[in-house]
């Protein structure tokens, strides 16, 4: 559902009311000349300050913006924008360009995508004895087929757990393997598309099979990229995702003709060397402790087969909308904010883990990583990463919008987005809860459009990120202390981050130091 600029005067009354604003005292300047600038902060001593600057964020957010051009430029103007393509070159010019039309300060940092990719013409081909064409798309820096494609036998293997293989009695060396999924309708179940392969391609590649094909796990014959190389490396074996109806017609036929079925795979993609990259970074910088930060980012990159809009455009046009409405106040929080649209976030969070590599001697004053990262169903609280010490500092924050239920707030750490690389150097990070709404039937697929985009709903996800950003910024006291190695570790295997760690092959980076906190 669009706002129309028709409605923003009663819409605003309306929010007013059921938002409980109605019962703040009138909003004053806090930087009125001749006021001391410490009486804006949201700290414990003054209890109406967070409460006056969300009911000025507010104004500014609902009513008419530039937020919903600026996410019509990106998605479709851009559309898809891979790290390391052109395309993810314009969306950085996007970006640098809002931030100016916002009056926010702008720069970029750069870094070396280790390599680039780009799908090729990816057909198979069914040989006999039966035959029908099959949708299909590469996986995401998966290696090209060699010139000339693929001719081997088509072997289901299931789920692809070890029972399911312990029943294949065909070799598989040489074979391309057809493995099963199920469709998401749940967080768990995206998880898992991250969680479950990379066991299953351990299997394949030390049977040498040839290549896998994935069982699309998006229905209507929807087509999606995905990627199952996490560093930004080519992956170990060739890969791509079937339309899931035509996935289960060929697990059909398999069935029908065991032992039988033979496919030609080609998959020319195309590999480039080393690239350099860049984040977009603004910056509001605070009156008193400018060389503390508070981070509020998103991923500017996407996949390529959709436009980018729920993941993660959507959210990347919010961080420079957060940053206009924070300015367009007038006001200045004590510490500075730092506004972050990262690149490569699909590729492994290359681009945040490259960000924190190079700011790591400033590590001790960062006070906190928000992100945002999950379309536009309703924000119900943020993931604090097993910090329970951070909690009450983050209530107090948003208390003046406790009436939107943005307040549950739970203790879990993952891996998956911006905030990764943070958390593993003992930084307190934020990470937007948020229902499924519509992101998982278009996560990384063909139908991630413009026309997803519920932009009521995504300005009041601004006004709760802004105010977060502003309240954590302008507190007395830091929101909570930077852990050390050992607190780290406890948090790892309090929320069962150390098992994802092992899952997903970053456990060994983090063991030697090469990745988070040092020994």
């Amino acid at each position: 559902m669009r706002l129309k600029v028709c409605l923003v005067a009663s819409l605003l009354l309306s929010l007013l009311a059921s938002y409980s604003f109605s019962q703040l005292p009138p909003v004053k300047n806090p930087l009125a000349p001749g006021q001391n600038p410490a009486a804006a902060g949201c700290s414990t001593t003054d209890t109406w300050s967070c409460a006056q600057v969300a009911a000025k964020l507010l104004p500014i957010v609902m009513g008419p913006s530039p937020m919903e051009e600026n996410l019509r430029r990106l998605t479709d103007e851009i559309g898809g924008r891979v790290t390391g393509t052109p395309e993810m070159a314009k969306a950085v010019e996007w970006g640098i360009a809002a931030f100016r039309a916002s009056n926010v300060d702008v720069h970029t940092e750069k870094y070396t995508l280790p390599t680039t990719w780009s799908e090729g013409d990816t057909r198979l081909e069914l040989l006999g004895p039966v035959k029908f064409p099959i949708r299909l798309k590469s996986t995401g820096w998966s290696p090209a087929t060699p010139t000339g494609g693929i001719d081997a036998s088509a072997i289901d293997v299931g789920y692809g757990t070890e029972d399911d293989f312990s029943k294949v009695s065909a070799p598989l060396k040489g074979a391309i393997l057809l493995v099963h999924t199920e469709i998401g309708s749940a967080w768990g179940d995206l998880f898992n598309e991250y969680l479950r392969p990379p066991a299953i391609i351990d299997h394949a590649v030390k049977k040498e099979a040839a290549a896998i094909l994935w069982m699309g796990a998006r229905d209507r014959l929807l087509l999606y990229r995905h990627t199952n190389s996490l560093n930004g490396e080519i992956d170990k074996v060739p890969q791509a995702i079937l339309a899931r109806e035509d996935a289960m017609r060929l697990a059909r036929t398999v069935s029908a003709y065991p032992g039988k079925v033979r496919v030609h795979l080609d998959m020319p993609n195309k590999i480039g060397g080393p690239a350099e990259q860049e984040n977009v970074v603004g910056e509001i910088r605070g009156y008193e402790r400018p060389d503390e930060v508070v981070i509020l980012g998103a991923h500017l990159d996407s996949w390529d087969l959709g436009t980018g809009a729920l993941d993660n455009g959507c959210n990347a046009a919010l961080i420079i909308e957060a940053a206009r409405a924070i300015k367009a106040t007038g006001l200045l929080p004590r510490r500075t904010i730092r506004f972050i649209l990262f690149s490569g976030e699909e590729q492994g969070t290359i681009g945040s883990y490259e960000y924190v590599k190079s700011h790591r001697a400033e590590l001790d004053k960062v006070r906190a990583m928000i992100t945002f990262d999950a379309g536009i169903g309703r924000v119900t609280g943020y993931s604090l990463g097993g910090r329970r010490d951070i909690e009450a500092g983050v209530r107090e924050v948003l208390k003046p919008l406790d009436s939107w239920g943005s307040h549950n707030h739970t203790y879990d750490a993952s891996f998956g987005t911006d905030n990764f690389d943070f958390l593993l150097e003992g930084v307190p990070t934020l990470v937007a809860n948020q229902e499924e709404a519509n992101y998982l039937p278009n996560y990384h697929a063909a139908s991630d459009t413009l026309d997803k985009v519920d932009m009521r709903e995504l300005k009041l996800h601004t006004v709760l990120a802004a105010l977060t950003a502003w309240g954590i910024a302008d507190r007395t006291e830091p929101l909570g202390k930077r852990l050390t190695r050992s607190e780290i570790e406890t948090q790892m295997k309090e929320t069962g981050l150390d098992q994802q760690m092992k899952a997903l092959g970053y456990w060994e980076a983090w063991q030697s130091g090469a990745r988070g906190h040092k020994p």
